[in-house]
């Protein structure tokens, strides 16, 4: 019993991983774990027993959590645009946009899913969408099978990394760290995924053209009467909404004043998505202006495009907009989309009740989920604390050969294969809130510690034989010869053996994508707001300035150096007494409260002598004073004093 009570915490988290491999669900095998050792640390006299009157509050701290609201909001948005014909039509124009070129239609995907993403964010939805659309037509037209199965589902997975992913807001729940920042620090490692995903298609179709062939021409569907294919003028709009936005970012402190709120200087996050909203605005309105008076200015092409991309595109501003500009809270942002979301669909007319009533019980279905495994592991991360597992698994890791960077490594290869058995909720409610205290104490920024985890755990879709992305596409994808509805020719199944082979390079993207994210921290750190540095000693001396002013006193905080105990300055970061060497505090201050105004204690109590003041003959600093003088509280006016200092700093 003694070597169970010393190495409690270990023989716990082996009774989880027992547990879990037993086949039990997640929730209920955090739940009972936690439980079951919390009443045998009870009994073995590992810790208290009142550590178990500790959950409710940790229980009704889950359910005041404001933070988690914004979970089924971003559902609830998605599956309303999933189920509202959003990803169908968006592929058809995208993948006519790109068909002609090679590798077109495998763009269209990578487009499309980054778009999805941005308004989804659940991966099941976009892959299923983007298995059903374009795995046939990609098929239909001579891509090659592997290819076609790794696109989709490598595109489907970006929803864990593209904001506003509901991983990402499960991590800063966990890390203690802010939603919008953690948008923020993905956004960049975001779409150099994208652009990685984009440069290996290009490279298929510049060295293997055979294999991602270019849309024929008769697929063509949106040319003019005149048979030209319409991008002259597609084109045209593109670069007149590029200006408008290049217009308003370079003027944009002049929109502020012409509001009657002038500014000297534009947040860079403010400019980016007002100018890009107010882009694709004009573009919206000129397309409404061409086809409602029927001006017949804009291509059949550039109609498709704008009607079909701009919606979507404003609400993914509007909503992550608001979030990056600090206008609205994630949760309060999340809102916003589900409402635009249901409202796109009802003016479309592409949302009857049935499909919304799916739309809801999957929303309550997924967040139920979310919050029986939060429950679950509040239950185990308790008992787990109480028998300092923490403090176990923090000597466990701070002992790794390298430093933060071999503590890097680990923690990936760790998550890399426990995302083998575990979904990307599950390891967010378990591991993260182990792992995250030793970053911390390493000092690895935690913002940058999310997102790298959160690519790797987007892995966890794609690695065979137990990626969930790969499941989710054999659902979809035809197991059984079929004749195809436009060609009417017979096609081949997709084997599950290609889909395996096609996600492995997507795979080895992703991983690199991590190394990248450990070589260069900056690309995600450099775009979270920077740091104010406040130099306490400056803050110190402010103090005691505004201090004596509001007093009518004449002295500085040199003159002061320990008046009262106000002399010496609070905030500073050096060790040295404010008495020099020798010298008793007690003759460098007022013997008595009048001459300064700090020569009285504060509290109105006698104060002690100070050291060295019976051998110096003098006496001790507010010695004479009996009480505080009435009027204003000093402990007001130091707050006050204090704030002003701060604001002081912060402007320099």
């Amino acid at each position: 019993m003694e070597f169970i009570a010393n190495n409690y915490a270990p023989i716990m988290f082996a009774g989880l991983i027992v547990f879990l491999l037993l086949g039990f669900p997640v929730a209920f095998s955090l739940g009972a774990c936690g439980l079951f050792f919390g009443v045998m640390g009870i009994e073995l006299g590992v810790f208290p027993a009142h550590v178990m009157a500790w959950l409710p509050q940790r229980l009704i701290g889950i359910m005041a959590n404001d933070t988690l609201l914004a979970v089924p909001f971003f559902t609830l948005m998605g599956l309303v645009l999933e189920r509202s014909g959003m990803a169908e039509d968006l592929l058809d124009t995208v993948g006519q946009v790109f068909g002609p070129m090679r590798g077109g239609l495998a763009l269209a995907v990578i487009f499309v899913g980054a778009l999805l993403a941005a308004t989804t964010g659940v991966v099941a939805a976009s892959v299923i969408s983007m298995g059903l659309i374009s795995l046939p037509i990609m098929l239909r037209y001579g891509y090659d099978r592997k290819l076609t199965s790794g696109v989709i589902a490598a595109s489907g997975t970006l929803a864990q990394i593209i904001p506003p992913s509901l991983v990402l807001i499960i991590m800063a729940d966990q890390l203690g760290k802010s939603v919008g920042d953690m948008y923020k620090g993905a956004f960049v490692p975001a779409f150099i995924l994208v652009g990685l995903y984009v440069l290996y298609i290009v490279c298929l179709a510049i060295f293997k053209p055979a294999s991602v062939p270019a849309l024929p021409r008769e697929a063509r569907i949106y040319r003019q009467p005149d048979g030209s294919s319409g991008y002259t003028s597609l084109w045209v709009l593109l670069a007149l909404s590029a200006a408008v936005s290049f217009f308003i970012a370079e003027h944009l402190e002049a929109v502020h004043a012409w509001f009657g709120k002038p500014v000297d200087v534009v947040a860079t996050d403010e400019r980016v998505v007002v100018a890009v909203c107010g882009g694709t605005f004009v573009a919206f309105v000129i397309a409404m202006a061409n086809k409602l008076l029927k001006l017949n200015m804009l291509s059949r092409l550039a109609e498709r495009v704008t009607f079909v991309l701009i919606p979507p595109l404003l609400l993914i501003f509007l909503v992550l907009g608001t979030i990056f500009l600090g206008v609205a809270t994630p949760t309060e942002g999340g809102a916003m989309g589900a409402v635009g979301a249901l409202l796109m669909a009802w003016l479309r007319g592409r949302l009857p009740f049935h499909q919304l009533k799916q739309a809801l019980a999957s929303t309550t279905k997924l967040s139920s989920f979310v919050m029986f495994i939060l429950i679950g592991a509040t239950v185990f991360s308790m008992v787990f604390q109480a028998a300092d597992g923490p403090l176990w698994v923090e000597h466990l890791l701070t002992d790794l050969p390298g430093g933060p960077v071999g503590f890097l490594i680990f923690v990936n290869v760790l998550i890399f294969f426990l995302a083998f058995f575990l979904d990307y909720f599950e390891l967010s409610f378990i591991v993260i809130p182990l792992l995250g205290p030793v970053a911390d104490k390493m000092g690895i920024d935690l913002i940058w510690f999310g997102v790298l985890l959160a690519v790797n755990m987007q892995t966890s879709f794609m690695h065979p034989p137990f990626g969930f992305a790969l499941f989710f596409l054999r659902s979809v994808a035809p197991e059984k010869q079929y004749v195809d509805k436009v060609t009417h020719k017979v096609m081949e199944p997709v084997t599950t053996m290609q889909i395996y082979k096609g996600a492995i390079p997507f795979l080895i993207i992703q991983l690199t994508m991590v190394g990248l994210l450990i070589a260069f921290p900056q690309l995600v750190t450099g775009s979270l707001d920077k740091k104010v540095d406040v130099d306490m000693n400056a803050v110190g001396e402010q103090m005691l300035r505004d201090l004596n002013a509001q007093e009518g006193g004449s002295s500085t905080a040199s003159d002061v150096p320990n008046a009262g105990g106000y002399g010496d300055n609070p905030f500073a970061t050096s060790g040295d007494s404010p008495a020099t060497e020798g010298q008793a505090p007690a003759e460098a201050a007022p013997s008595s409260g009048d001459d300064g105004n700090y020569g009285y204690n504060p509290y109105g109590e006698a104060a002690e002598p100070a050291p060295g003041a019976e051998a110096s003959g003098g006496e001790a600093p507010g010695a004479a004073a009996t009480e505080a003088p009435a009027g204003a509280s000093t402990e007001d006016a130091a707050a006050k004093a204090l704030e002003d200092a701060l604001r002081a700093q912060e402007s320099k």
